[in-house]
């Protein structure tokens, strides 16, 4: 029998701030500065801010460093976004979700205060994160970026205490510009005078715009392969810096792009002003870091359960291109068992592209539209753009659909993984709590 539950009453306020503003992005930070000054600018209390911008990784790089802090017994506040199941998983408080009564009272708040003047959801989410933050007894606060860096509604600290830019890539070219210069300028934008920002790999004309930036705003630049770099092993790897080489086991998360997180949190732990991060708080937080959705293996649950044994079930958020070759990277290795893959994205989305480095090693796609989400593209254009990559593909009218499928003839074992969106990652997540997806 299926069980759904209660929808909360902050899903409901969440739904109507949702529909405060006309557009969905609107670049401008007078408004998110306007509401921050009428509710006493909490962003000017928070201890220890690190601000971390960049198309991919930014995630991940902040879970790490929040397992990392963690384990130096330090107090951790965490911003991030998107959501996947749950609007509380933005907003961490001490390293726990909000309990439902308080994130009621704190967007009602922050509603009341705002005065329905023209907002952005993000900007009033994003100070209602900074003034429940205001209020905690956190060491450190870790901020993650919108889409962007130089308008985006984070962007109100004068010094925080470290920045960090994730690689970058090819990524909502319709707010950032259509070239990665452009895009590399507009994430560069949360570099500040006499702040240290590390940056992570780049490539060539990022790390140009990243330098030159940087450079006349007097900001202190640890740039990847000059200030600091990593060498992977099989079971691990150094990170170099400053003419020391320490080892560090392999992080929790899989990949080796998880790997360049990995690194540039552990490098970041070491320059946090007034912290002094020990190499074994930043091994055990590498080790114990948990950011679901992200090339995560589902081991139980009702999806888990209709897979026959020895079969797995994995899942992963990456939704551009660059998010793509690091998967290929990971599913490349995968050669004992065939790979069955369910896909679905936005129809702001190309799955072409995203499908073009993931072509050679998928057996069989299923494509399915997100359910719950108005903006999916169709299954039947995601299989068509999957034939014209050269993947044998099939329409599914649900991911479940698509396991009961799967192994159906099969001989041996074989691994599902579903890719292509954070928000079809969401939706399953979702139902896995709430029974099967429909």
């Amino acid at each position: 029998m299926k069980t759904r539950s209660v929808p909360l009453q902050s899903d409901t306020i969440v739904k109507r701030l949702h529909k405060l503003h006309p557009k969905t992005i609107d670049l401008s930070l007078n408004r998110i500065k306007a509401l921050l000054n009428r509710l006493g600018s909490p962003e000017q209390s928070l201890k220890t801010v690190i601000h971390v911008a960049g198309t991919n990784g930014k995630g991940s790089t902040i879970a790490f460093l929040k397992a990392i802090l963690e384990s130096a017994g330090l107090i951790v506040n965490c911003y991030t976004s998107p959501h996947l199941v749950k609007f509380t998983e933005r907003i961490l408080v001490e390293g726990k979700q909000l309990e439902e009564d308080i994130l009621i009272n704190l967007l009602r708040e922050c509603e009341t205060t705002n005065a329905k003047n023209p907002i952005t959801f993000f900007e009033i989410t994003t100070a209602a994160a900074f003034l429940v933050f205001s209020r905690s007894n956190a060491d450190v606060n870790l901020i993650e970026t919108g889409l962007g860096g130089r308008f985006d509604a984070t962007n109100v600290f004068e010094k925080p205490a470290l920045s960090i830019i994730t690689p970058i890539s090819m990524d909502h070219m319709k707010w950032l510009g259509n070239t990665l210069s452009a895009i590399a300028y507009e994430k560069a934008g949360i570099l500040k005078p006499a702040t240290t920002t590390i940056v992570a790999p780049q490539k060539s004309e990022v790390k140009k715009v990243i330098k030159n930036h940087g450079d006349n705003l007097g900001a202190r630049l640890l740039l990847y392969n000059t200030h600091w770099t990593f060498d992977i092993q099989s079971d691990g790897f150094s990170l170099i810096d400053n003419k020391t080489n320490i080892k560090f086991p392999n992080p929790s998360l899989i990949g080796i792009h998880q790997i360049t997180n990995a690194a540039a949190a552990a490098i970041s732990a070491k320059h946090i002003p007034n912290l002094a991060i020990t190499d074994l708080a930043i091994e055990k937080g590498l080790q114990n870091t948990k950011w679901p959705g992200r090339l995560e293996r589902l081991v139980s649950g009702p999806l888990v359960s209709l897979l026959p044994k020895g079969w797995s079930l994995w899942l992963d958020g990456g939704h551009n291109v660059a998010a793509a070759e690091a998967l290929a990277e990971v599913v490349k290795q995968w050669t004992d068992q065939k790979l069955y893959t369910i896909f679905g994205c936005l129809n702001t989305r190309d799955p072409y592209d995203f499908l073009s480095p993931l072509a050679q090693h998928i057996d069989q796609l299923f494509a399915v539209t997100i359910p719950g989400e108005k903006n999916s593209l169709p299954g039947t254009a995601v299989a068509s753009a999957a034939k014209r990559v050269g993947i044998s593909s099939f329409v599914a009218e649900s991911v479940k659909d698509a396991i009961t499928v799967i192994p159906n003839g099969k001989i041996g074992q074989g691994r599902v993984l579903i890719c292509g969106s954070l928000y079809l990652v969401g939706a399953v997540l979702s139902e896995q709590q709430n029974n099967f997806p429909n």
